[in-house]
């Protein structure tokens, strides 16, 4: 059982949506990620909102819709 694992890259580029870029080890050849230390809230010390594809925005309707529908249960 030879060559059964992965190449180990030592110079693997990882890029943030923020813009931030550094380079780390991987056995991919590149890393694309949403927040980093650069603009995560608990390393930088201030609060950011993060809202991908409108999950916040999803829950509120579902909550509204859920508000809606036990309001008609009640008056039948």
């Amino acid at each position: 059982m030879q060559n059964i694992h992965p190449k180990y890259n030592s110079n693997v580029k990882v890029t943030c949506s923020c813009g931030n870029t550094f380079e780390t080890g991987s056995t991919v050849d590149s890393i694309h990620v949403e927040v980093c230390s650069a603009c995560h809230p608990f390393y930088t010390g201030t609060q950011k909102f993060i809202d991908t594809a409108g999950r916040v925005d999803k829950f509120k309707a579902k909550m509204e819709k859920a508000k809606e529908f036990a309001a008609k249960s009640k008056k039948k």
